[in-house]
């Protein structure tokens, strides 16, 4: 036992030994034990403080929470009691409106159906004032014919005597301008875009023209712009005509519709973007129409000039071979002692010698004459083709495509059809002065040999 406590202390004082060794080494952190408890004692204090000024708080700011509950349930016996009166004097108040609309139904008798009509008419007044091209020179008359029908429809509110006459004053307005030629200044937007106050002349309800040019009028909007397509030259020449009149009668095309014809101009295509809508099929049908033109006028023009040639030849007694009938004739001279049949031979031959030189390039236009209707029907198929792809991808849902398809189409085939039917009758035609000129020729040939044969 007593080697034990030996043991012990040995070990405390080696303990000991090694801390006091660390606190020599490490005496700029360590701290005195007496400096801890003090510390640790005051912040025990101050610990303490704090909470004892918390429990104060929180004992006074439950003091006034429980005034603010007791403010609040007051408040909302206060508001159920005013939700009560209010609901009661709410029904009150239905069965008294019930009554006074009940009255006013009985006091206004007809004159209920009088401001019915009176919505009705200024409603649909309002609609014509707005597409009405007399609104470009007096604007506003919709708004105010707007705001009575809404403020009629709306309400209980009845038009009065003032607003009744400026309906009537309107439509009487709309009537009397609609017999006047006008000149007024508003602002015009040019074709490229630009705005410029121009004199624009109004021609009744029906068209606006400005400087020569067609004028369109977009209610909703307000504003007057030019068509982007004018009508043709002789209607443009008469709008301007009117503009420069001093009172003098011009004619003038009018549009009955208000404006909707003009507007369609603007998207129907014209003799260029026709053509275009035929594809490559249409311009070869072109090509090729031109190239059987050109020849046909060459035909026109040499056989008019042998045909102006064989006349003078038959009323000369002189030979020239600058003619087919001369050529031909000549024969003659050349075979004086043959005998009859040698020289229906050699006549035979020189006529038809001649009659290829007549009918050249006519088979081409023959041909041409057959090929363009065909070539508008491969144009036409191949056009469908696609509209029916079109309508594969898109549905049937917009009739527009299809009939702009189908239109397109259909280009190629009117192409052919003009190309094919003058080709025709050029053909016809020059086929027929051709055959009168051979025909000349074998007379005249007949007669050679006629006469040869009394001279036999």
């Amino acid at each position: 036992m007593i080697m034990f406590k030996q043991i012990k202390w040995l070990a405390a004082g080696l303990t000991a030994a090694t801390l006091s060794f660390g606190a020599v080494a490490e005496n700029e952190r360590a701290l005195d034990l007496d400096a801890l408890l003090k510390q640790l004692e005051e912040g025990q204090f101050a610990q303490s403080q704090q909470n004892k000024q918390r429990e104060q708080n929180f004992i006074q700011q439950r003091a006034q929470q429980d005034q603010i509950l007791a403010d609040t349930r007051k408040k909302r016996d206060q508001m159920l009691a005013n939700s009560e009166a209010l609901e009661t004097q709410f029904e009150e108040n239905e069965f008294k409106l019930a009554d006074l609309n009940q009255a006013l139904d009985t006091r206004l008798g007809s004159l209920k159906e009088l401001f019915g009509v009176l919505q009705q008419v200024a409603g649909d007044t309002k609609s014509k004032f707005q597409n009405s091209v007399v609104s470009a020179q007096i604007p506003g008359r919709a708004d105010f014919l707007d705001n009575m029908a809404q403020e009629m429809g709306k309400s209980s509110k009845l038009a009065s005597i003032e607003e009744i006459e400026r309906v009537w004053f309107e439509i009487q307005r709309e009537m009397t301008e609609s017999g006047k030629v006008t000149i007024f200044n508003t602002s015009v937007v040019e074709a490229g875009g630009q705005k410029v106050n121009k004199d624009v002349v109004r021609v009744g309800p029906f068209a606006l023209v400005s400087d020569g040019k067609y004028l369109d009028f977009n209610g909703i909007t307000g504003t007057v712009a030019e068509l982007i397509r004018q009508p043709a030259d002789r209607y443009g020449s008469s709008a301007a005509e009117l503009q420069a009149s001093n009172g003098d009668l011009v004619q003038f095309g009018i549009d009955p519709t208000g404006g909707s014809i003009l507007g369609l101009l603007v998207q129907a295509p014209d003799l260029k973007e026709r053509v275009e809508q035929g594809g490559e099929v249409g311009y070869i049908i072109l090509i090729v129409g031109a190239i059987g033109l050109l020849l046909a006028l060459e035909r026109l023009i040499s056989l008019t000039l042998i045909n102006s040639k064989v006349n003078k030849q038959l009323k000369s007694k002189e030979i020239k071979t600058d003619n087919p009938l001369g050529r031909v004739l000549k024969v003659r001279e050349d075979y004086p002692k043959a005998d009859v049949e040698a020289l229906e031979l050699h006549l035979t031959e020189a006529i038809l010698g001649e009659v290829p030189k007549l009918g050249r390039n006519l088979t081409i236009i023959k041909i041409i004459s057959v090929v363009a209707p065909l070539m508008g029907l491969l144009g036409t198929v191949t056009g469908m083709i696609n509209t029916f792809q079109a309508i594969t991808l898109f549905g049937t849902g917009d009739p527009k495509l299809m009939a702009g398809g189908i239109s397109t189409a259909l280009v190629t085939t009117v192409l052919g059809l003009v190309v094919a039917i003058p080709m025709t009758l050029l053909y016809a035609m020059l086929n027929t002065r051709s055959k009168n000129i051979v025909y000349v020729l074998q007379e005249q040939a007949s007669g050679v040999i006629a006469e040869r044969a009394e001279r036999g």
